[in-house]
């Protein structure tokens, strides 16, 4: 981002994408990593969308390019046979990890392995598999920028903040009015809290 001039990193990131097409010719090499990653998913999806159609289809404009990008939606561009062509780096599963295999191969990518990378990363395995599970639900929801309407209204789909363990914990205590509690009651309370409890920590 531009602090001092008060600009975000994607209206930087658009200013700098202006100067390229503006100045581009048939003659150019343009390098283009992530363009649209700084707003939100459809928004970035169609510029990046736009983009690729401009420089393969304006006369003029059609520079040699290297586009980088996360959006899969975008290698049905290179299956049209107009001048895009989808390239991947190559990587392999491995048990529940990956493999970079640093070969640059035919064909678009079917995955980001964002949670395999974020596993790489260190970040903890209670998190992931968190991620793993919002990640099933959004794709099964159809709502992960697979041609759904984004619009919010239409979804019925909410993904809760907490585990099945911490619903189960939080739905039996919303049943409980502290201020009509006998001593007997807390106590069978406090005991069933602590069966749950243990339940979790299995």
């Amino acid at each position: 981002d531009d602090i001092i001039r008060g600009r975000s990193t994607f209206m930087v990131e658009m200013t700098e994408a202006a100067a390229i097409l503006n100045t581009a010719s048939d003659r150019s090499l343009i390098l283009l990593d992530e363009l649209g990653r700084g707003t939100s998913t459809y928004d970035g999806l169609s510029i990046a969308w736009s983009l690729v159609e401009y420089l393969s289809n304006v006369r003029g404009k059609q520079a040699r390019t290297l586009f980088a990008t996360h959006y899969h939606e975008l290698i049905e561009l290179g299956e049209d046979g107009r001048g895009v062509f989808n390239l991947q780096v190559g990587v392999k599963q491995w048990q529940d990890s990956i493999v970079f295999l640093y070969k640059i191969l035919p064909g678009g990518c079917d995955d980001s392995y964002g949670i395999q990378v974020a596993r790489l990363a260190g970040l903890p395995e209670r998190l992931l598999d968190r991620a793993r599970e919002i990640l099933s639900r959004l794709e099964s929801e159809d709502i992960a920028g697979k041609g759904k309407s984004p619009n919010r209204s239409n979804s019925a789909f909410q993904i809760s903040l907490f585990s099945p363990e911490e619903d189960k914990l939080k739905r039996f205590l919303s049943g409980i009015d502290p201020e009509k509690l006998t001593p007997l009651e807390a106590l069978n309370i406090l005991v069933q809290l602590k069966k749950i409890s243990g339940e979790q920590g299995d």
